[in-house]
């Protein structure tokens, strides 16, 4: 699904006053996996503390709703008791939430709240009732305030803060993960445009970020598991083995490698063609008032599956602009007076994780 127009859309439940801050620990739950990571203050600065991953076996999460709510709960209270976690700041699932923008018109304009959820079921397919929303002032003039508008499911919400309940573990806010991975990942005070890529194992999300607010996300049913079948069934290896093949070589352009090479090109093309796609629409596409989006300055990937040798090159010699891997560190403070307990290959993985985390140090 293609969303439009993103903003900093945040859904904060039990807010805690600063001056009481615990370890700050972000969770970033897909329908794979829980990442978790854990921020600290130190007398040199923010460092990371504890930091892990626990697998959702298949059927308990599919495209961000809940199917087995039992087992996730089990899951989340084991997680708690293991790591000593009390209370997170969660992501929440991009598939779930529409995004719009909206113009009112100040004239008789009393409360915003109630003008938006007026026009609500003119932009999402939700009832009023049905709906959570936030939105934020992206632009104002004598007649107008332009906002970006932000909606959920109630229910969607309403599930996971139950289970989180029932699990023990108290939830500070809910963002969306695409504001997470930008907070992580785009130096603070950088008003530049960059897009995002996030190569997970079964999906890849594309986000731009331009003024330190994402804007624009989007999306694919693409992901590093397509690479792994495509592996197996070209070398007759099982899932597992693909898998090391792949990390082994990547796109190693080498006559030993030439076999590997063409199965992965298949499938990385995919990936490249989505965004460029992408990329050509935020440079063609023009506001309302006519106005053109701000050039795109660099893509950084992240995701567990954007450490694939090679992809970067690749990507970036075909699309002929800069590509790199993202430095989820940029925004900690202390990471150069220390090197962090997770490899640096691993890092770009917890960068929503992390994103959430440094969400207490805003």
């Amino acid at each position: 699904m293609l969303r439009n127009s993103f903003s900093r859309f945040f859904l904060h439940f039990f807010p805690l006053p600063r001056f009481f801050r615990a370890p700050s620990f972000g969770l970033d739950i897909s329908d794979e996996s829980i990442k978790y990571a854990e921020l600290l203050d130190t007398r040199v600065g923010t460092k990371m503390g504890r930091f892990g991953e626990r697998a959702i076996p298949p059927g308990i999460i599919e495209s961000g709703k809940i199917r087995d709510s039992t087992r996730l709960q089990s899951i989340l209270a084991n997680l708690g008791k293991e790591v000593g976690i009390q209370s997170v700041r969660i992501s929440l699932p991009e598939e779930q939430v529409y995004l719009f923008k909206l113009k009112l018109e100040k004239t008789g304009l009393k409360n915003v709240r109630e003008s938006i959820e007026l026009v609500l079921e003119e932009h999402v397919p939700i009832a009023a009732p049905d709906a959570i929303f936030d939105y934020e002032i992206i632009g104002e003039d004598s007649q107008y305030l332009e906002l970006e508008v932000g909606t959920i499911p109630k229910v969607v919400v309403e599930n996971y803060l139950l289970i989180f309940k029932n699990s023990g573990l108290q939830v500070q806010s809910c963002e969306l993960e695409a504001q997470a991975i930008a907070r992580a990942v785009v130096p603070k005070g950088d008003t530049g445009t960059y897009m995002i890529v996030d190569f997970g194992k079964k999906r890849t999300g594309i986000f731009i970020a331009s003024h330190e607010m994402v804007v624009f996300t989007s999306t694919l049913d693409i992901g590093g598991i397509s690479l792994d079948e495509a592996i197996a069934k070209t070398f007759n290896a099982t899932l597992e083995e693909a898998e090391k093949m792949k990390q082994e070589h990547g796109l190693e352009r080498n006559t030993t490698n030439r076999e590997m090479f063409s199965v992965l090109l298949n499938s990385v093309s995919v990936l490249r063609d989505e965004i460029e796609k992408h990329y050509i629409y935020w440079h063609t596409h023009k506001d309302e008032e006519g106005h053109a989006n701000p050039p795109i300055k660099k893509i950084l990937l992240v995701g567990g599956d954007s450490n694939l040798i090679g992809l970067t090159d690749y990507l970036s010699l075909s699309m002929k602009m800069p590509v790199e891997l993202a430095n989820v560190w940029v925004n900690i403070d202390s990471a150069e007076h220390y090197v962090p307990e997770i490899p640096l290959q691993r890092s770009i993985a917890f960068a929503a994780a992390l994103g959430l985390a440094l969400g207490d140090y805003e």
